[in-house]
């Protein structure tokens, strides 16, 4: 009777040992332990990948310059007529370009206006809209020749191309060229503080005056920097201005052709594999008046919480991540006993003890499209060896990592219940032996 009553004391204080035990064990009390398994999660819940994604060839940014040239309002000829604009002794004037790759002109420089024309000594004046550089030579040369100011055998005239019409634009970039991106500061390492999103490197401002022929996103994007960073959005958004003219008044109705004309236009700098261009040449021109901008990214994070270091960190932009990475990114505990290092003690230590098993239960909190939220339950043993429950981050997710009741409950009893066994031989076939049990 009092070996029975011996054993259910013990069970009983065995009993209220493990109830007091579970009751603060979080492992126990997780309110997201019981969600979705990873490899069972429905298409519409998964990440989509942006490895398969390619850059956006960079000939399809670039516009082709017209050729032959075809001149119109804003160019600047260099006209000599001998005897009309110049004379046989006068030295011909000789104009350096400052826009573009065009050579040296000769010949005193002549505008050519809204009409499409230019102006010159006794003939008024010459239309040479559309027309090329020859062509605009052989209609002056017409033109004194029919007005009989000069004789057709005694003419001496000389057209040239002074200085192609322009394009002034500005470039607007919040990806600021040359410097790091966040995963490449040196104030973000592994067990190090990750840096706010929200403080930026400040954008750049650049006001670009192109030749009008070969204004466009690739010329932009070349002069100003190269193609946008990893701190910046795959896109390239581009304001149109009004129809300004050469000297910078606007067309009477330029409040109608602002309407008919869509005002925004995005161009995607990276595309779906084997997809044809989404956008014509038309919508990479650039004209006077246009903007160009780099937007940020700021929202593409994700958190980690629970066995992980708190952190915000921001995810690659063109490479895909998984979960298990994921924690890598933050010194979380893959396969080594559970230890983490900067978490709970100054000596970085936590669950370092040989006997410990390594915590498996990671908890991935989505967000839906409808502003709701799933729970996916993803075992880390199994994602190391299955793709299925290794699953692709999504901008936003939260990753909380806890141990599963029977991996805490065996780390309770490896850490709390010490067991020690000393043993001395003092003669061969005899030993004495001592064993000391620590409870908490």
């Amino acid at each position: 009777m009092n070996e029975t009553s011996s054993i259910r004391c013990t069970l009983g204080l065995l009993a209220i040992t493990l109830i007091t035990m579970c009751g603060g064990c979080a492992s126990l009390t997780n309110p997201v332990a019981n969600g979705i398994p990873a490899h069972l999660l429905p298409d519409e819940l998964l990440a989509s990948s942006v490895e398969r994604l390619e850059p956006t060839p960079l000939d399809w940014l670039k516009v082709t310059p017209p050729d032959p040239y075809r001149l119109d309002t804003g160019d600047i000829l260099g006209i000599y007529v001998e005897g009309a604009l110049g004379d046989r002794d006068q030295v011909l004037p000789i104009n350096f370009p400052q826009v573009g790759n065009a050579p040296p002109s000769t010949g005193f420089p002549v505008p050519i206006g809204e009409d499409g024309a230019v102006s010159l000594p006794f003939v008024k004046t010459v239309k040479v809209k559309g027309m090329t550089v020859e062509e605009a030579q052989t209609a002056i040369e017409s033109a004194y020749v029919e007005n009989q100011i000069l004789k057709a055998e005694k003419l001496r005239a000389l057209v040239t191309l002074v200085r192609a019409r322009t394009a002034r634009i500005h470039v607007i970039r919040e990806d600021a060229p040359g410097s790091r991106a966040y995963n490449d500061d040196a104030s973000y390492r592994l067990f190090g503080s990750a840096p706010s999103l929200g403080q930026r490197s400040k954008g750049t401002g650049m006001e670009l005056e192109l030749a009008e022929t070969e204004a466009d996103v690739l010329s932009a994007l070349a002069l100003t920097g190269g193609l946008p960073g990893p701190t910046a959005a795959n896109e390239v958004v581009i304001y149109r201005g009004a129809d300004v003219k050469s000297d910078g008044t606007l067309p009477a109705d330029w409040k109608q052709r602002a309407v008919a004309t869509p005002r925004i236009t995005r161009i995607p700098l990276r595309i779906e594999p084997g997809s044809a261009r989404n956008f014509t040449e038309d919508d990479i021109r650039l004209r006077a008046g246009d903007i160009v901008f780099i937007p940020p990214r700021e929202t593409d994070v994700y958190y980690t919480g629970g066995l992980l270091p708190a952190r915000e960190v921001p995810l690659p932009r063109d490479n895909d991540l998984r979960v298990v990475e994921a924690m890598l990114r933050v010194g979380g505990s893959v396969l080594n006993g559970g230890s983490i290092i900067g978490n709970f003690n100054q000596s970085g230590a936590f669950l370092s003890s040989i006997q410990n098993s390594n915590p498996s239960l990671l908890t991935v909190i989505r967000r839906t499209p409808n502003n709701q939220q799933v729970v996916i339950r993803v075992d880390l043993n199994r994602a190391l060896r299955d793709p299925r429950e290794n699953l692709l981050v999504h901008p936003g997710d939260m990753l909380v990592l806890q141990e599963t009741p029977s991996e805490a409950v065996s780390r309770y009893f490896a850490n709390v219940f010490d067991f020690g066994i000393f043993s001395q031989v003092w003669r061969r076939g005899s030993a004495a032996g001592q064993a000391s049990l620590s409870l908490p």
